[in-house]
């Protein structure tokens, strides 16, 4: 209770907020950054000076003696140069100095980041720009000033510049429709998220003796413990103590930090728990979600715990993902995924839901590669994530009068009154009458879209890059029609209608676990692709180069850059992978397993000297000996197989998934009957019962 009374004094206590910013500027400065951050303006150097003393001091009085520009390269990890405020100033002295250069822009080494061909090794140079609309921050005694990171030509190396041009390219083009409907008040419209994030949490001690886990951040062999999820009584149950020690702990570390941090609960699997934040704007959500997993693992160290974000660290118990949940709203305090109350809102609501709908539909394989990944592919129409096909969920209530509109009939509402679907008479649609379909990819929850297809691991920029890009094609294609309209009533009612009619195909309110919907998504023409071999090649696409290209948010070479990334990441976490398989089986299990084997037959030859009966030894002995026998050649063909990996990164890609995956299955296979066959003391790592009961 103590705790909750002093909350709203130590939430963004360690962020140089706004109003912070109001309280240590002149009104000049405060003004000048305001308009920067609305349009863009550039600030005066002498303004950028204040500014950073201003922050350097409060740095100071919070505990700072360095500063870092915090970015985002493309991995799922932020990166830190830190640099300490001190100055020599002769006869052995310092003073602590920050200038308004060193806050505008840094010089990092850009050489060892990916990159996908954008720079040589030796091309080094590389800049980071302050982002002005997302707040610095003290952590870990420095102060984190959130940046852009570009390479010396200019081109994007990080996530946060090209979401900051697509949230640009989508208010744009929605104010272009908001004028249509007559609003002159709205001045900008803003990308919304809000990402749930899930984990698992595991004894430190018992990972330190699991290197697959510390190699790779899931167990390559293992098999499922007698219980697991099946009482489905771990899901919303009761926080065991240390737990709810860690979930206290780290809402604390939030809130300092500005991140709304607002539930929290246990998952579905055993040991797995989720954190959901408030609704922000998608670059604060963006930011926020990066130190949310840093912040995670951390505090999980205080708690004995280590933090699993991969999407699967434990086979056949539940994954972890990220539900990005997205909306658009304007500056006037609207969200325009809201159904509206009046005919006109409604209206609104259905050209920017067909919008929607239609881009979905148009542009399924690009927002399938953005949640493409080794990891994610282990969830994916695994019935504990959505299927590798995309689909949209409405609902009952606004897939029938989706489908009035289509066949151009009157709405029955609930049998009370019926209304002509036109524009002036919409039907008034009811918010939180969907019901959540945890099957759907894409679904409909009152006000916003649920795209519940992210991996637990990745950076949310990528998937909202596209979702904001592909809305601001849409509307850009909608206004282009409208604008030029005689009768705009009679046009806007044919436009919804056969838009809704033109791509209705993308509307399923069904079970996507239910194999029928695979057949059926084929009947309909949808994408299925099943693994990250197969999204990737879609990356790049001529479609998708001239989506982004043509509302700026990518140059062809950035984006073909980030295809070649996404390739070579795939192929290193396999590699990765395939390389811990080996040194375990090698060096840990399959020593074990004959240590164990000599055991038994130690024990079968003194009972067969005493005369008695050897049934348990003879035929454990012959069982181990023959999964030992194949798990050596499944390992030895790993090994060989490995050897022969292409150069080409599109082709490893491939081959790994062809090739080495199943090598991988097999020496699984074989290490996972031994494991239950090896006595208990000769197994050489903690097994699942362990791991994910141990809290």
């Amino acid at each position: 209770m103590e705790q909750s009374l002093h909350l709203p004094e130590l939430f963004g206590s360690y962020v140089f907020n706004e109003e912070t910013m109001k309280e240590r500027l002149s009104e000049a400065s405060y003004k000048a950054w305001k308009k920067s951050t609305c349009d863009g303006t550039p600030l005066e150097l002498s303004t950028a000076n204040e500014i950073a003393q201003a922050m350097k001091q409060w740095a100071m009085e919070k505990g700072a003696t360095h500063f870092t520009h915090w970015f985002q390269p493309m991995t799922d990890v932020t990166a830190e140069k830190h640099d300490s405020f001190i100055n020599p100033i002769g006869g052995g002295k310092i003073d602590m100095e920050f200038s308004g250069k060193e806050l505008i822009k840094g010089e990092p080494d850009a050489s060892s980041f990916p990159s996908g061909g954008l720079r040589a090794t030796f091309e080094a140079r590389g800049y980071t720009a302050w982002d002005p609309t997302s707040f610095a921050f003290v952590k870990d005694n420095s102060l984190y000033i959130p940046t852009i990171f570009l390479s010396y030509s200019g081109q994007a190396l990080d996530k946060k510049t090209p979401l900051l041009r697509s949230m640009d390219a989508v208010s744009k083009q929605s104010i272009r429709i908001l004028r249509l409907f007559g609003d002159e008040e709205t001045n900008r419209v803003t990308a919304q998220c809000g990402p749930e994030q899930e984990y698992f949490l595991v004894d430190k001690e018992l990972y330190k003796l699991r290197e697959d886990l510390r190699m790779t951040g899931r167990t390559l062999f293992g098999n499922k413990p007698p219980r697991g999820q099946e009482l489905e009584d771990h899901y919303f149950g009761q926080l065991k103590p240390r737990v709810a020690a860690y979930m206290e702990d780290l809402d604390n570390e939030l809130w300092k930090l500005g991140v709304l941090s607002k539930t929290k609960h246990n998952e579905v699997a055993p040991s797995q728990h989720e954190m959901a934040p408030v609704f922000s704007d998608a670059n604060t959500a963006c930011d926020s979600n990066q130190l949310v997993m840093d912040m995670m693992k951390k505090v999980a160290e205080r708690h004995g715990f280590v933090c699993l974000l991969h999407e699967k660290p434990f086979d056949g118990v539940n994954g972890s993902g990220k539900h990005d949940n997205w909306s658009l709203g304007t500056d006037t305090g609207k969200n325009l995924l809201k159904p509206g109350n009046t005919p006109s809102q409604n209206a609104q609501f259905l050209l920017f839901l067909a919008a929607f709908v239609k881009g979905v539909d148009e542009y399924q394989e690009t927002l399938r590669c953005t949640v493409a990944s080794a990891g994610n592919d282990h969830r994916l129409g695994a019935q504990e994530a959505p299927p590798a096909i995309i689909s949209i969920f409405l609902g009952d209530e606004l897939n029938a009068i989706v489908e009035s509109i289509i066949k151009g009939k009157s709405y029955q509402d609930g049998g009370k009154k019926k209304l002509k679907i036109g524009v002036d008479v919409l039907p008034t649609i009811s918010q939180d009458t969907t019901d959540r379909n945890r099957t759907s990819p894409m679904a409909f929850t009152g006000n916003k879209f649920e795209f519940r297809m992210l991996g637990s691991s990745q950076s949310i920029s990528g998937p909202n890059i596209a979702l904001n890009t592909i809305m601001a094609q849409e509307l850009a294609e909608f206004a282009d029609k409208l604008e030029k309209s005689k009768n705009f009533d009679a046009d806007l009612q044919k436009l919804i209608q056969e838009t809704f009619t033109k791509h209705q195909r993308i509307i399923f309110n069904g079970n996507g676990y239910d194999e029928s919907w695979v057949k059926e998504a084929k009947k309909r023409g949808l994408a299925n692709l099943v693994s990250t071999a197969d999204a990737l090649p879609h990356y790049a696409s001529k479609k998708a180069i001239d989506l982004y290209v043509n509302n700026g948010v990518y140059t062809e070479e950035e984006l073909v850059a980030r295809a070649n990334i996404h390739a070579e990441t795939y192929g290193a976490k396999i590699a990765i992978e395939a390389r811990t398989m080996l040194d375990m089986a090698r060096r840990q299990i399959m020593p074990a397993v004959s240590a164990y084997a000599g055991e038994l037959s130690i024990r079968m030859a003194n009972l067969k000297a005493a005369g008695c009966v050897t049934a348990y030894e003879t035929d454990t002995s012959k069982e181990v000996a023959i999964l030992t026998d194949t798990m050596m050649k499944d390992n030895q063909k790993l090994a060989s197989d490995m050897d022969k990996v292409p150069d080409d990164p599109w082709d490893a890609m491939n081959y790994y998934h062809d090739t080495i995956i199943p090598d991988m299955d097999k020496v699984r296979a074989s290490a996972d009957a031994l494991e239950q066959l090896v006595d208990e003391d000769y197994w050489p790592f903690p097994i699942y019962s362990e791991l994910l009961f141990s809290e």
